[in-house]
């Protein structure tokens, strides 16, 4: 199993410190990014460290996959993000994994994991845990969870994430400005 995509990730962190070593807070939180610059213009790129959450996921056993700009760089894209996302099949089991690796992060007030779609902040790290019940335009995204790629951290703990195709096809079906861009910017790494 290749280290390539979770090295990406790990500069990519080191390129988001040194890029917002000098930022202020602003007390614009992830959730409310615009779409057309994301989360890395949000406070959420301040200390964005998703490797303790990413490490929790794989101890606690859950089969989350990474989505988003995340999944993105790992693949090679070179903008930067202040999120992290997953993708899970939303079964009980999954959720209780989920739960597991949000306390390991110190993750005080748990998500509704009964929702399609629920916001979590753990230490380093915020963003959205997805379930295939949330509208991802006409795309089915319940393929994405069997065809999703893996990575081995030089830390020792795998890392799933979206496939190349899936994420390009997620992001033409959300469809925002950044998607787009995204979606091109990942088409164009096809080669």
């Amino acid at each position: 199993m290749s280290q390539t995509a979770a090295l990406r990730l790990r500069q990519a962190i080191a390129r988001t410190e040194d890029a917002t070593r000098e930022r202020t807070p602003v007390g614009r939180r992830p959730e409310e990014a615009d779409d057309l610059l994301g989360t890395f213009a949000t406070d959420g790129a301040l200390g964005f460290d998703p490797f303790p959450f990413l490490q929790a996921i794989h101890d606690a056993g859950s089969r989350a996959i990474v989505v988003g700009q995340v999944a993105g760089i790992m693949h090679g894209s070179t903008e930067l993000t202040g999120d992290l996302d997953l993708l899970w099949d939303g079964t009980r089991d999954e959720a209780q994994a989920l739960r597991d690796a949000l306390t390991l992060c110190g993750c005080s007030e748990l998500p509704d994991l009964d929702r399609s779609q629920a916001g979590y902040r753990v230490t380093g790290a915020s963003g959205d845990l997805c379930t295939p019940e949330l509208r991802w335009g006409a795309m089915d995204v319940i393929p994405c969870l069997t065809s999703a790629e893996t990575t081995r951290d030089p830390a020792g703990f795998v890392i799933r994430y979206a496939a190349l195709e899936d994420l390009i096809r997620m992001r033409r079906a959300l469809g925002r400005p950044k998607d787009h861009r995204r979606a091109d910017e990942l088409a164009r790494l096809r080669t």
